[in-house]
């Protein structure tokens, strides 16, 4: 069974991305993939500001990346950039910590123009880590996510179906190993 570990950037554990990204983890394991989701703002702050690479937490979850066979990488765009938590513990992950993983980032921002945060910021990152397989990427503006009165995420029928197609190439990149992304963001 493959495995696939899902990293959240976000800063808050109720989020308009992690909506996304649990709605993914269903998907996925609809395929029957095997699916971990780490919420780096669960980490210890402590480890994280300090640089502590040795500290349990953070093996814990390099240990989690290591046995993956893909990894998708979840962030809100701030100032047109990936978060700042996320930096944090990418900065405490092995140099080649992603090497021969396949890899999605995905984000959710304000704008359009964040858009171009995926290919200028995150991907450049995530290939310093070694990542050689990293997927087009998939961008998600934030209105196309609401809140309902019961304080749950409702993401749009037009998102639903981007996603449902953008795990589906993934899984099946995955299950055959592939190396091409053909998946659009728009």
């Amino acid at each position: 069974m493959k495995k696939v570990t899902i990293l959240s950037g976000s800063p808050s554990t109720i989020s308009k991305l992690n909506e996304v990204l649990k709605y993914m983890v269903i998907q996925l394991e609809q395929r029957e993939v095997q699916v971990e989701f780490v919420s780096v703002c669960d980490l210890p702050a402590e480890d994280l500001l300090h640089a502590r690479y040795e500290s349990d937490s953070i093996q814990t979850v390099n240990a989690l990346l290591a046995e993956s066979d893909a990894v998708i990488v979840g962030t809100p765009v701030y100032k047109g950039s990936y978060s700042g938590i996320l930096k944090t513990y990418l900065d405490l992950l092995p140099q080649k910590g992603l090497e021969n993983k396949l890899l999605l980032p995905v984000a959710v921002g304000g704008t359009m123009a964040h858009l171009l945060m995926l290919e200028y910021n995150l991907k450049p990152l995530l290939s310093v880590l070694g990542a050689t397989r990293i997927e087009k990427g998939l961008f998600i503006q934030d209105t196309q996510i609401i809140w309902n009165e019961q304080k749950q995420g409702v993401i749009s029928e037009e998102i639903i179906a981007r996603l449902t197609a953008c795990i589906n190439q993934f899984s099946n990149k995955l299950m055959k190993d592939e190396a091409v992304c053909s998946i659009e963001v728009s």
